[in-house]
């Protein structure tokens, strides 16, 4: 099993993180969680184009989470995608995809009109609306739908995804969440936000001390994460949905390695962590994390 962080950012635009979006590799499956701003691009970029997908899992609605969904779709048919897209996500999203696919309808309408593509069938979707405590399977990957704590958002997940004899925990958007943490109890890898408090300081006009206290309250601070992969057991842990996206690396590894002693990963876009092989990927770079067999 193999992930791919697609876009490691936040609603803050970036050059240099992308909207979130990662790509989960492996056992017959290939699954997108979350639907980023230029998720089309980072595919293909990671060589896995829309058209491959099996589906796509949505952590919850906020915008920078699913913003690049049309575009997913659009650009999926362009690519000779011959099967519609399964799309499963919180509560909500069945009404946000019928009404986004509405709102492009007389675009859509005149496109197929006109451009005569031998299949219309990747311009349909899927929807699935999941609850805390199922579990799905794509290929050999089982998924354990885990309710986090995202509040105001009413529904929000995490995902624990097991294949090969791995296990992999995406804790999605989310504060301190004991049901989380239980559930990537053991993890090969904990993918993890983090929210960079000392870097976000008031700016008159664009955020005051109240909004950085609010955006704080529903993520994950640098100085709870480590704790966090600490308490959950996790072989190793990776950091994305960076806020802010430009935070100081140096400053943010030592803050969080402080609590953690296992390896440990600043994500970028276009990384790629091979959890059967224990190998990090970025460019032609390439990292062993150490030996790993099938009982490790």
């Amino acid at each position: 099993m193999e992930i791919v962080f697609l876009g490691t950012g936040c609603p803050v635009v970036s050059t240099e993180r992308y909207g979130p979006a990662q790509l989960i590799l492996g056992e017959g499956a290939k699954v997108l969680v979350d639907c980023g701003s230029g998720v089309t691009q980072r595919l293909l970029a990671a060589g896995t184009p829309g058209r491959a997908l099996d589906a796509l899992l949505l952590t919850h609605l906020h915008s920078d989470h699913l913003v690049d969904l049309y575009q997913l779709v659009i650009s999926s048919w362009h690519q000779g995608r011959e099967r519609p897209l399964p799309i499963y996500g919180p509560p909500g999203t069945r009404r946000y995809v019928e009404g986004l696919m509405a709102l492009w309808e007389p675009e859509l309408s005149l496109r197929i009109a006109h451009e005569k593509r031998p299949s219309t069938a990747a311009l349909e979707v899927e929807v699935t609306e999941m609850a805390g405590g199922e579990t799905l399977a794509f290929g050999g990957i089982e998924v354990e739908v885990v309710k986090v704590d995202h509040k105001p958002v009413r529904h929000a997940f995490g995902f624990v995804f097991i294949g090969g004899g791995r296990k992999l925990a995406l804790s999605g958007d989310t504060r301190r969440c004991q049901a989380l943490i239980a559930a990537a109890r053991g993890a090969d890898l904990l993918v993890h936000e983090v929210f960079i408090h000392r870097e976000m300081p008031v700016v008159p006009g664009v955020r005051s001390a109240e909004t950085v206290a609010k955006v704080a309250s529903y993520h994950t601070l640098s100085s709870e994460v480590g704790k966090i992969a600490s308490e959950a057991g996790a072989k190793a842990l990776a950091l994305t949905h960076f806020v802010p996206p430009a935070a100081d690396r140096e400053a943010l590894l030592a803050e969080v390695a402080a609590d953690f002693t296992g390896p440990l990963l600043l994500a970028e876009d276009l990384l790629r962590i091979d959890l059967a092989q224990g190998r990090v990927a970025y460019g032609n770079a390439v990292l062993a994390l150490g030996r790993r067999s099938a009982q490790n």
